[in-house]
């Protein structure tokens, strides 16, 4: 099963190990789905490390070890299709994404966004309490 996680999501699963999110990436890394990014992805959270309000909850380090671990095990897909369904016109390359990995699921919390999508071309959009249900974690 293939799987984008919103870059909040990822940024999340650094906030504590006994999150849901953090438990979402545990699964990825332990083969329990393929994780879908993109050069795109990695960008914004590189960019999203650098804003005040984020460094003062992650060290450089921590952000550095997910882009490796992105960079090294999940599928990353190169030419994104142009998209543009999104209300914030910033998600459009998560859908872009998960278009180009044929991905079964988009994880995010943007309720009022692109979760009011529900599904994109092939792709449901679901929330990480969906997800986590689906992958029957606990």
């Amino acid at each position: 099963m293939r799987v984008v996680l919103d870059t909040n999501v990822l940024l999340s699963a650094l906030l504590r190990v006994d999150s849901k999110p953090y438990k979402l990436v545990r699964a990825w890394l332990d083969g329990r789905f393929e994780l879908v990014s993109s050069d795109a992805q990695l960008e914004e959270l590189r960019r999203a490390s650098r804003y005040e309000q984020v460094r003062r909850y992650f060290a450089p380090a921590e952000i550095g070890w997910l882009i490796n671990r992105i960079r090294e095990r999940a599928l990353l897909v190169g030419r994104l299709p142009k998209v543009e369904v999104a209300d914030d016109p910033g998600d459009d390359f998560l859908l872009a994404m998960a278009a180009a990995g044929k991905a079964e699921y988009l994880v995010t919390g943007d309720k009022s966004g692109l979760l009011a999508l529900e599904r994109h071309l092939g792709t449901q959009l679901v929330t990480v309490r969906e997800m986590f249900s689906t992958l029957k974690l606990r």
